[in-house]
């Protein structure tokens, strides 16, 4: 009999035993799915504000958008449209060149009807924010000008627009097409009584 109590008592202090560890083991996986949730919903929380995020962007991108073809919607025409004074241009200089036709009758009213045109499409040009850029005697600036040509002039500072050889126009703050121009340079002249001035300084430093 005194066995038998030794061992049911044996079983008893077992039974406790895994129960405590079954408690233990509930409490660690309770710590598991509340850790499990924390960062299931920081990952969700982290998802949607990526989401906001890029819908902030796609709605600004839009908006520039719209404002961008709103603003600039008539830019490609435009610069088409270009081509129009230029061909006008080369037809008022063929005119003026043209002695033969200088001495028919009907050249003036050709020329005053060619000039009307001219002033008129320049005229609407203005009236959709289409500007002729200004580059006689500027500094010349490679975000509006285009040097084709360098022209010996020691009356000018060197890099000074002194020859226009295509109208560059603007749209609003937008660049259609640059300027194509001829910049002054020193003559050689120059340029050597430049190099003989530096040279002698450079002689007289080392005296």
């Amino acid at each position: 009999m005194e066995k038998e109590k030794i061992i049911n008592t044996d079983n008893e202090n077992k039974d406790e035993t895994e129960g405590e560890i079954k408690s233990d083991n509930d409490l660690d996986n309770e710590k598991d799915e509340v850790v499990s949730s924390e960062d299931k919903i920081k990952n969700l929380e982290d998802k949607l504000s990526r989401t906001l995020a890029e819908m902030e962007n796609q709605r600004r991108r839009f908006e520039k958008e719209r404002d961008d073809a709103f603003e600039y919607g008539g830019f490609s025409f435009a610069k088409e449209a270009l081509n129009v004074i230029d061909n006008l241009e080369r037809s008022k200089i063929s005119l003026e060149n043209d002695e033969d036709l200088k001495k028919n009758n009907e050249f003036k009213k050709i020329s005053e009807h060619l000039e009307i045109v001219y002033n008129d499409t320049i005229s609407i040009f203005k009236k959709n924010n289409i500007e002729q850029i200004d580059c006689i005697n500027k500094k010349l600036d490679p975000n509006f000008h285009q040097a084709m040509l360098e022209v010996e002039d020691d009356s000018k500072e060197p890099g000074t627009i002194v020859q226009e050889i295509q109208k560059g126009f603007l749209m609003k703050d937008r660049l259609l097409r640059p300027s194509l121009v001829g910049v002054s340079k020193k003559s050689k002249k120059e340029d050597n009584k430049d190099n003989k001035t530096k040279e002698n300084e450079h002689k007289n430093d080392e005296k």
